[in-house]
């Protein structure tokens, strides 16, 4: 194997790195707050909201993320909204995360004793104030396992951006295959840098799990 192309393209690589990362970064931000309140909707005593936080889970939870991606690169601008591959690879990830977040956190809520909602309820808090306050700090620390696997599969599926032109990693990686079609090293070179952020989280995953294991 002959890597000797990669000082070439190095400027390529790093700049596909960097973002990746930024995707990635706003992709876990907005996928966790969106699957906080749509799991706050799932469960909420408001009919209305329950079907509205069910059917967007149900919906993307249940098409591939291409598609959802798609929806936002290629379907938007028939409506008039153009947005670029960056902006649509990253919304695409996060609304796709998010509904399963969602399911995390709304399996947690549930699994928090329902007196602490009514004791909660009986101090005077209402029941938003009651939900921010006592029931999801609690829920949080029981799903942070699921949720931070959750994180990881993001940054794996942010590649995803390659398929519409959204500069990160793999796009950069296969304009570097298609100048010196040394494929296999190509690639292997793109994997190094997808292991230099799952590799830590992954760990730091696996740590949290069993500090929560002994701490719970």
């Amino acid at each position: 194997m002959d890597f000797s192309f990669v000082g070439s393209y190095s400027g390529d690589f790093l700049e596909g790195f960097k973002n990746t990362i930024y995707a990635s970064l706003l992709g876990l931000a907005g996928s966790f707050v969106l699957g906080l309140v749509l799991a706050v909707m799932r469960i909420a005593p408001w009919k209305a909201l329950r079907a509205i936080g069910t059917a967007y889970v149900e919906f993307f939870r249940n098409i591939p993320l291409l598609l959802v991606v798609y929806i936002f690169y290629l379907g938007l601008p028939s409506l008039g909204a153009d947005l670029d591959g960056f902006a649509s690879g990253t919304l695409g990830l996060m609304i796709y995360t998010s509904a399963f977040i969602a399911e995390a956190v709304r399996a947690g809520i549930q699994s928090v004793p329902a007196g602490q909602m009514e004791a909660a309820r009986s101090t005077g808090l209402s029941y938003v104030q009651a939900m921010r306050l006592v029931i999801l700090p609690q829920a949080v620390r029981i799903v942070i396992p699921p949720i931070t696997n959750q994180f990881l599969n993001l940054v794996k599926n942010s590649s995803i951006l390659g398929v519409v032109a959204g500069f990160d990693l793999m796009y950069f990686a296969d304009n570097v295959n298609s100048y010196t079609f040394q494929t296999m090293e190509t690639y292997m070179v793109a994997a190094a840098f997808y292991l230099i952020l799952t590799v830590p989280l992954a760990y730091a995953t696996n740590v949290l799990e069993r500090k929560l294991a002994r701490t719970g």
